[in-house]
């Protein structure tokens, strides 16, 4: 059988709606993750039109359920960061991938889900990863453009933020490159993303 890519996407979504952090949307407090979700969902498809029903179910399952461990659970270091990120990336495609299979995926599908969600097989280095892979890095560095950078920026230092959009841009591939210099950012954004790309 196909995979049943509306009734996974309806289960992801009521599990994102789940997400006690509300975000005010034309005076109605939605749930951040579903935002978060409908974000990725939208860039993809502008990134790769008509994605295929396993990109678009990694897509919308990033941050599944993630708001169910704080990152306050794991210690305030960078080591504790690594923990808790390797963490969420497991936790996350493990209840993903059953989904999946509840939905009609097969267990190949659901393993292919389960690892673009855990974001397995990026490339490293000069090596190829997987193409797939990379689509879901790029979307997700496109949102973190979208939606979370000027409100991240307030918080840290210019010499910090520049580094983290340099790193932010080696991540990407060349077209996930090209949308993003296209984005409507903010002046404070293209003013950074400027110094950092000439950096």
């Amino acid at each position: 059988m196909a995979p049943n890519l509306s009734q996974a996407i309806e289960r992801i979504d009521a599990a994102h709606s789940e997400d006690p952090t509300k975000v005010d949307i034309d005076g109605e407090p939605t749930p951040y993750e579903l935002i978060y979700a409908k974000k990725m969902s939208k860039f993809l498809e502008l990134h790769t039109p008509n994605p295929d029903p396993l990109l678009a179910t990694a897509a919308r399952a990033q941050h599944f359920r993630r708001w169910e461990v704080p990152r306050d659970s794991y210690p305030r270091t960078k080591p504790g960061y690594f923990a808790w990120r390797t963490f969420l990336k497991k936790r996350q495609a493990d209840q993903v991938r059953q989904l999946c299979l509840d939905c009609n995926y097969s267990e190949a599908e659901a393993d292919k889900v389960a690892a673009l969600v855990a974001k397995e097989d990026l490339k490293k280095g000069e090596g190829k990863g997987d193409a797939d892979a990379q689509i879901i890095e790029d979307v997700a560095c496109l949102v973190f453009l979208d939606d979370q950078f000027d409100e991240f920026e307030k918080g840290h230092d210019e010499e910090k933020i520049i580094g983290i959009l340099q790193k932010t841009w080696v991540k990407m591939g060349k077209r996930g490159q090209d949308l993003a210099l296209q984005m409507d950012l903010s002046d404070r954004a293209k003013e950074l993303v400027g110094k950092a790309l000439a950096g």
